[in-house]
């Protein structure tokens, strides 16, 4: 398969090509490196990395920030962060990729715990990724030419736990192997509309 990988430098993205790279072409996608280089906060961005990439049999996103600090001073600014970002740039990742996956492909969008295991200063975190779950499950219903889509969600992964010390009291990291695994899965499956947990 040729796959657009999104964020494919991340922890997350480069566990992802780790798994699949080893059986498929992977194109790596990034705001500021990549094959491609791509800003998922434009519109003219993303159509723009399509146009030059082509066809592809599957799109990866593991791409997209959120704003972490308290909800008592959050401000709308703040919170539009994760919105925008986290929250738009996959979802028009989907509505304007979709003429270029093929038959039978596939999208695979990420967001994480949050909505189900919530912790302090992580509203807008748990807002997007219950939203980014949300749209997948109505978006699979009118997904044309047998394309699937599904979610990963995982858990803060072993490789980020330190970065993230202190957020995520109690909580047990998960090994990249098992998130990238988890994204196989999602491509090279047959499920859709899916919210596939990791932790």
């Amino acid at each position: 398969m040729r796959i657009l990988l999104v964020g494919a430098t991340g922890t997350i993205g480069s566990a992802v090509e780790r798994e699949l790279g080893l059986r498929h072409d992977i194109i790596k996608a990034g705001r500021s490196s990549g094959d491609v280089i791509v800003d998922l906060m434009s519109t003219d961005s993303i159509r723009a990395m399509y146009a030059k990439v082509g066809k592809v049999d599957a799109v990866i996103a593991t791409a997209g920030h959120a704003h972490f600090g308290p909800l008592v001073s959050m401000t709308n600014d703040q919170f539009m962060v994760g919105l925008n970002d986290k929250l738009m740039g996959q979802v028009n990742l989907v509505l304007l990729g979709i003429e270029h996956v093929n038959d039978a492909g596939s999208f695979t969008l990420t967001s994480g715990m949050l909505d189900r295991d919530p912790v302090r200063l992580g509203a807008n975190a748990a807002t997007v990724n219950a939203a980014i779950g949300g749209f997948v499950g109505a978006a699979c219903l009118e997904m044309p030419r047998g394309i699937r889509i599904n979610v990963i969600s995982p858990g803060v992964l072993e490789e980020s736990a330190a970065k993230y010390a202190g957020f995520f009291a109690g909580h047990i990291p998960v090994s990249s192997k098992h998130v990238g695994m988890a994204y196989a899965k999602s491509v090279e499956g047959a499920l859709t509309g899916k919210v596939m947990i990791v932790d």
